[in-house]
């Protein structure tokens, strides 16, 4: 099974380096921009046939690795 994971900075996080970028595009003249915040994006493929068991491992990788959960969200979606 194949699942995406999208890795966010929680919304009272500052993201100093999603403001860098917004001030790189409207430097560019993109002005019509309101905000962009950055993140990480994972595609993971597991060896599991049981979507429930699949997602428990998924989530248990994004807690112990991948996502920092103090200032992270993440989202999981299956591809």
């Amino acid at each position: 099974m194949k699942f995406s994971v999208t890795v966010t900075l929680k919304k009272d996080v500052l993201d100093p380096q999603g403001k860098a970028v917004l001030n790189t595009l409207n430097n560019l003249g993109m002005n019509s921009l309101k905000n962009i915040r950055q993140g990480k994006f994972f595609e993971i493929e597991v060896n599991e046939d049981n979507q429930e068991k699949a997602v428990k491992k998924i989530k248990d990788m994004c807690e112990k690795l991948l996502v920092n959960l103090i200032i992270e969200d993440y989202k999981i979606n299956k591809l």
